[in-house]
């Protein structure tokens, strides 16, 4: 038995492009410490398969962590039962019904209104002009915050991904961090008397129903606030710039050969908008014969998961033909997405094929970078129409 291996990261390099040195630590060291992160990582996609499971021992639950010290203790940080209740009572503001029933016909709205304003255009950034507005209206009447702005919901969400990250401590990510909590709270206070008032299948809505304190209520919705925006946001442009770039799989779905089904879902697996979970290790552990110290915090590597040689032929490639059914693009255990449906219905069901059917002939119109480890998605995407 030993402690974990140290690897050492350039973090500029690996918040450019973190694959190379997953793709090592997969070969050299599958759970090593990375001191640069202040954390031991789990690399191969089997040991975070069955790890997540193991609550008693990769805890959610972090006192100290950042989300919790910035964004309230939600549901996300909290295991078995308390866990369970939580996402019982979200349920019926995500569930597959509701988002069939009720959120597809307004996501479908949302994406008409963006489209007909881009027709006017002949060159457009998908990021900044389709995708983001159509993630923050789908989330604005999922969370029932109707009187945000699809910006404002954006700005909430990225102040609030950039926070939960700032493992650097960087004091101006933190200030705007602070001043999405404080948007979303204030917001939550100007609808709560509506809410107490005309029930809907909202968020804001069910959680106070249920009888959901206000201060998890407040939690919880700004837990789905931080993913729900800027993971869709980011796998909207992001598969779209796949398919423009590999216009062969694109024929493949005109064809009938394939679906945006399978496109998204090669997508989330490929580039994993969600690329890391983080877990308290809640007493002393071994796995794969290393030391994993109470106390001490994991990093259950999602991305580096879904590219394990193991597991998939060719990780690297972008393939909406391969089986996917082995990612852990929503996680894997308990904490499972619990807004799966809905992003699947948005993206695959919505956002993809409607855009494609308004402008059968996009093409790309620059280059592509993307950004990010923790949470990855494109900059920008330029596409003429």
């Amino acid at each position: 038995m030993s402690a974990p291996p140290n690897f050492d990261i350039d973090p500029l390099a690996f918040k450019q492009d973190p694959y190379p040195a997953l793709a090592q630590m997969r070969s050299q060291a599958p759970v090593c410490f990375v001191p640069q992160l202040n954390a031991t990582l789990l690399t191969k996609r089997d040991d975070i398969f069955t790890c997540e499971k193991n609550i008693d021992i990769f805890s959610s639950q972090q006192p100290g962590g950042l989300m919790t010290v910035l964004m309230g203790e939600n549901m996300m940080r909290k295991d078995g039962e308390a866990h369970l209740t939580e996402r019982k009572q979200m349920f019926p503001s995500v569930s597959p019904r509701t988002v069939r029933d009720h959120w597809k016909a307004a996501f479908k709205g949302s994406a008409l209104e963006i489209l007909d304003g881009l027709a006017k255009h002949d060159e457009i950034d998908l990021c900044t002009q389709y995708a983001m507005p159509l993630s923050g209206h789908a989330l604005r009447v999922i969370t029932g915050l109707t009187n945000l702005t699809a910006a404002q919901m954006d700005f909430a969400s990225q102040g609030m991904i950039d926070g939960v990250g700032n493992y650097g401590g960087d004091a101006q990510i933190e200030a705007r961090c602070h001043e999405a909590t404080t948007l979303i709270d204030n917001t939550i206070d100007e609808l709560l008397p509506q809410v107490s008032d005309n029930a809907d299948l909202g968020m804001l809505s069910v959680l106070t129903q249920s009888g959901q304190s206000l201060e998890s209520v407040r939690a919880n919705i700004k837990l789905a606030i931080s993913g729900g925006q800027n993971e869709p946001r980011d796998a909207i442009a992001g598969t779209i710039h796949a398919l423009l770039n590999n216009p062969d799989q694109l024929a493949m779905i005109g064809s009938g050969e394939a679906t945006w089904l399978q496109a998204f879902e090669e997508y989330a697996r490929w580039m994993s908008p969600i690329g890391m979970s983080p877990r308290r290790i809640a007493s002393p552990f071994t796995w794969r014969g290393v030391e994993l110290e109470e106390d001490s915090r994991a990093f259950l590597m999602f991305g580096s998961a879904n590219r394990d040689e193991d597991i998939f032929d060719d990780p690297d490639t972008f393939d909406i033909t391969r089986d996917t059914s082995k990612a852990i693009s929503f996680g894997a255990g308990p904490h499972f997405c619990a807004g799966a449906a809905a992003s699947r219905t948005l993206i695959a069901e919505v956002a993809l094929p409607m855009i494609f059917e308004r402008f059968p002939n996009m093409q790309l119109a620059g280059n592509v970078v993307y950004d990010g480890w923790a949470f990855r998605g494109p900059a920008s995407v330029p596409v003429r129409l």
